[in-house]
């Protein structure tokens, strides 16, 4: 067939021990929360910011994002499960056959994340007195660019793939079935890096870094609309999405898209 893409990719790269393996997933996720703070960290660096607490920002960034990914996936997409075995939801394990076994994090959600970090900002700016605007738009550079190799660890995983293409093209990956599929994975992944060169090409305008705020504003609205299109062409992850008109990750998006649109009226007048 053309235009196929057979994808067959083991997603463990090997055995860390007998029970406990090294994905693609979790080093890929690592890879790209510290290239996001390795760009976060030129930007203080080119503008002779002090770099006290800027690793203090790594660990609230990182906790963020795992513990509300974590609790996103369990209250949005599977409460009921989750309500029934709350050892599950911070604990990598799971029941199988009455006995707890470590099977890693079997769901993440990225709007969870998303609401995780901005919590986690808060208490940063807090304790550390930054403006919240203000650090928000730094870090609006280098979140795309973790979201990119988070998606790519997506991909590696053969999970989060799209709707049958009906077509002489896709991704048929073999883990699941032999039917081609959009990559939707990679749409979002190739999304984000586009996203990243627009912030920093406003980043790098003068007229743009005048005012805290309008940088994360684009940010937000361009993620979010990116996501919520993209998740026309996506599988829902849950059964109980296939009877709404739009689905979870659609409906979670839209007070992101608000909020970063109303960021960016607000602030444009202070360009």
């Amino acid at each position: 067939m053309n235009g196929i893409l057979n994808w067959n990719v083991d997603p463990v790269i090997f055995m860390i021990t007998d029970s406990f393996p090294l994905k693609y997933y979790g080093a890929l996720f690592a890879c790209g929360l510290l290239l996001g703070y390795y760009i976060v960290r030129r930007i203080y660096q080119k503008e002779h910011l002090s770099l006290d607490n800027l690793d203090s920002l790594l660990v609230y960034v990182i906790v963020g994002t795992i513990l509300g990914a974590r609790l996103g996936h369990c209250f949005f997409y599977e409460p009921s499960y989750f309500l029934q075995h709350p050892i599950e939801i911070l604990l990598p394990i799971q029941k199988v056959a009455g006995v707890y076994k470590f099977v890693g994090y079997q769901g993440l959600a990225s709007h969870g994340g998303s609401i995780g970090v901005l919590i986690a900002m808060i208490l940063y700016c807090r304790k550390y007195k930054v403006k919240f605007l203000w650090i928000l738009d730094k870090m609006a550079i280098g979140v795309p660019v973790t979201g990119a190799f988070i998606r790519f660890g997506n991909f590696m995983n053969s999970e989060i793939y799209g709707k049958p293409t009906n077509g002489n093209w896709g991704v048929v990956f073999e883990r699941d079935d032999r039917i081609p599929r959009h990559p939707t994975q990679l749409y979002e992944a190739f999304a984000y890096l586009l996203i990243f060169v627009i912030v920093l090409y406003l980043y790098k305008s003068e007229r743009f870094k005048k005012s805290d705020g309008f940088i994360f504003g684009c940010f937000l609205t361009l993620m979010f609309v990116a996501r919520f299109i993209i998740e026309f062409f996506k599988e829902n992850q849950e059964a109980f999405e296939n009877d709404m008109i739009i689905n979870m990750g659609q409906i979670l998006s839209i007070p992101f898209i608000v909020i970063g649109i109303a960021l960016m009226i607000w602030k444009s007048k202070k360009v």
